[in-house]
């Protein structure tokens, strides 16, 4: 079995979906004043992922170099839609949150796995592979419980319900090089970036839900 579907597995396993806080939004029982929370610590991460990105490209050879760029780089445009969505929430001057303890530590975790080529492939495979359908299932969830439907604020959710399918396959290419006796090792990595992942949605949960 290929690393990628091992992660696969992983991702099943871990996903972000099945965390209470997205199980939440599925089901309309999120206030607008929880997504807003939400909007302001998870902007943490939607910021900090170009960067994570750029960690990677030192270790690129030639051949990749402009690919990974190129994700860098849409990554980076993709910062101002997830305002657009905060705004929608009533979240004004997000730029200046700078997140709870719990996220920052999350942004943190997930930062220090991009120590090699193939550790960042596998930290932001595990990251990207499933956001297409969570984003899909975000949207879903927007239109049937929030009426939350223009194209300004869902602009963030439609972009990554396809560029992250993209980004994805560029990281499986450089886990399909690395041999099998060392996937145990980069499947530890991608499981490290799941928690971190699920680490952020706690800290919404944990602070925008269960204190009310």
């Amino acid at each position: 079995m290929s690393l990628a579907k091992k992660i696969d597995q992983l991702i099943e396993q871990k996903s972000l979906l099945k965390h209470p806080f997205y199980q939440m939004w599925s089901e309309g029982k999120l206030s607008k004043e929880m997504l807003a929370g939400y909007s302001k610590e998870y902007f943490q991460m939607v910021k900090a992922v170009p960067s994570f990105v750029g960690m990677i490209v030192p270790y690129a050879p030639e051949s990749m170099v402009s690919e990974i760029k190129e994700n860098q780089q849409e990554e980076s445009e993709h910062i101002t839609p997830w305002a657009h969505f905060a705004v929608s929430l009533g979240v004004q001057n997000i730029e200046s949150y700078t997140g709870l303890e719990k996220t920052t530590s999350a942004v943190y975790e997930l930062s220090g796995l991009m120590t090699s080529l193939e550790s960042g492939a596998a930290a932001m495979y595990a990251f990207e592979k499933e956001i297409p359908k969570i984003s899909h299932t975000k949207l879903e969830g927007l239109a049937k419980f929030y009426n939350i439907t223009s194209d300004s604020a869902t602009e963030y959710f439609r972009l990554h319900e396809e560029a992250d399918i993209r980004h994805a396959a560029t990281w499986e290419k450089i886990l399909d090089t690395i041999p099998e006796e060392k996937h145990s090792e980069f499947l530890a990595i991608a499981e490290k970036s799941l928690d971190a992942q699920n680490h952020l949605l706690d800290s919404c949960y944990e602070n925008y839900c269960t204190s009310l």
